[in-house]
């Protein structure tokens, strides 16, 4: 009998260190991270953040849950002294006390948090992940140290962003309606006001300054039928009037306007989407994915895509209220149909340059980088907000 107690005690002790080490595998799979940034992105489109704002949400904690993960890959560098005023995150007295991707997701989460309004629907997100956390056996003095450690970079990042001039553009003044007929105005049908016209003076992160590559400016509003800018309008106009099918469900595909305005009758009512920043979030989970990206390649490529849309639409906001180009839709109405609408509802901003080339460039170029040229990949990102999936060769 004693044999037999002694064999099953020691069977136990096995069976429990087996229990305490199955978080290793779990804690370390990447589709974690996928999901805590998709929880993001549902609350983002919840509360209607702007594509600009957006790109803020995405950002801060792209780069706490990446510094974490680097900090214990001597093979990955670290973010600090390469984006203007960040520092070093705190040090750790000992990294066997951490489990570092537990670390990484709770501050990505947590910056996230700060930077939303549904506090609630962050907290539903994180109670549900904390469960299959302890379920896996991470638990105790190891899953504390983990979260304290994810605290203190979130603070640290935190602290870093309240200085990036985004609490004090809240209270600048709003866009002025211009009477100069090339000036950009409100358009139907909600007739909003300018969105974010101070976002050019928000701290870059690697760009020397907003205005580092000013794009060419565009074409001088003249409705001579001649001028480059009368036929540029006219191949707007004719080019809607003649969409088939196909141009109609590409235009859609890419709309990515976080709040539509749909007028039935009388009755006003919005609709809210991914922003096109999101979109190209979405993107950068389907390359990980597809290439098998570990735990630490998959918060670089988070990491790195949402500094390059950040800094693309201040780049671009730049240039959209210094040339505050009129839009097409406005100048048609006013002097060709005045019935005449765009397939998609114009965005509430200056028409140059495009929001959705520039931040579309800068995420392709470094997501082709990262994955590598002639990656070819199906587009569902938008297959939750009723858009068949779309297939591309790079």
């Amino acid at each position: 009998m004693k044999v037999f107690f002694y064999v099953f005690f020691c069977l136990a002790l096995v069976v429990q260190s087996c229990t305490n080490n199955d978080y290793t595998g779990f804690i370390s799979d990447p589709e974690h991270v996928h999901k805590t940034v998709k929880n993001l992105t549902d609350v983002i489109v919840h509360d209607i953040f702007s594509p600009p704002v957006a790109s803020r949400i995405y950002v801060y904690p792209s780069i706490a849950a990446y510094e974490i993960m680097a900090a214990n890959h001597p093979d990955q560098k670290s973010l600090a002294g390469q984006l203007h005023g960040l520092e070093a995150i705190p040090p750790l007295e000992n990294s066997e006390d951490v489990s570092f991707p537990l670390a990484a997701i709770y501050a990505f989460h947590t910056v996230g948090k700060a930077l939303i309004f549904s506090d609630d629907k962050m907290d539903a997100y994180w109670e549900s992940f904390e469960k299959q956390v302890k379920s896996s056996g991470l638990r105790g003095k190891k899953y504390n140290a983990s979260i304290n450690y994810g605290q203190h970079v979130a603070d640290h990042i935190l602290s870093w962003a309240e200085k990036d001039n985004y609490k004090q553009t809240r209270s600048y003044p709003k866009y002025t309606i211009s009477d100069d007929p090339s000036k950009w105005q409100p358009t139907p049908p909600a007739y909003m006001d300018g969105i974010e016209p101070h976002w050019r003076e928000m701290r870059t992160l690697v760009l020397e300054a907003a205005d580092q590559f000013t794009p060419e400016a565009p074409s001088t509003f003249d409705l001579d039928k001649q001028s480059p800018f009368y036929k540029e309008m006219m191949e707007v106009y004719n080019t809607v009037n003649n969409a088939g099918e196909e141009e109609v469900e590409i235009a859609s595909f890419w709309d990515c306007n976080p709040y539509v305005m749909n007028v039935a009758g009388h009755v006003m009512f919005a609709s809210k989407k991914i922003t096109p920043g999101g979109h190209w979030i979405g993107i950068t989970g389907i390359a990980c994915r597809q290439s098998n990206a570990d735990l630490m390649q998959t918060a670089e490529a988070y990491a790195l895509t949402s500094i390059a849309l950040y800094d693309a639409f201040i780049s671009c906001w730049d240039e959209k209220y210094r040339s505050n180009l009129i839009r097409p839709e406005t100048v048609i109405n006013q002097h060709i149909d005045e019935e005449w609408v765009p397939i998609l509802q114009t965005p509430p901003f200056p028409e140059h340059t495009s929001g959705h080339s520039v931040i579309s460039t800068a995420a392709a170029v470094v997501l082709t980088r990262l994955f590598g040229d002639n990656f070819s990949f199906n587009d569902d990102v938008e297959l939750e907000y009723g858009l068949p999936v779309r297939s591309f060769d790079s």
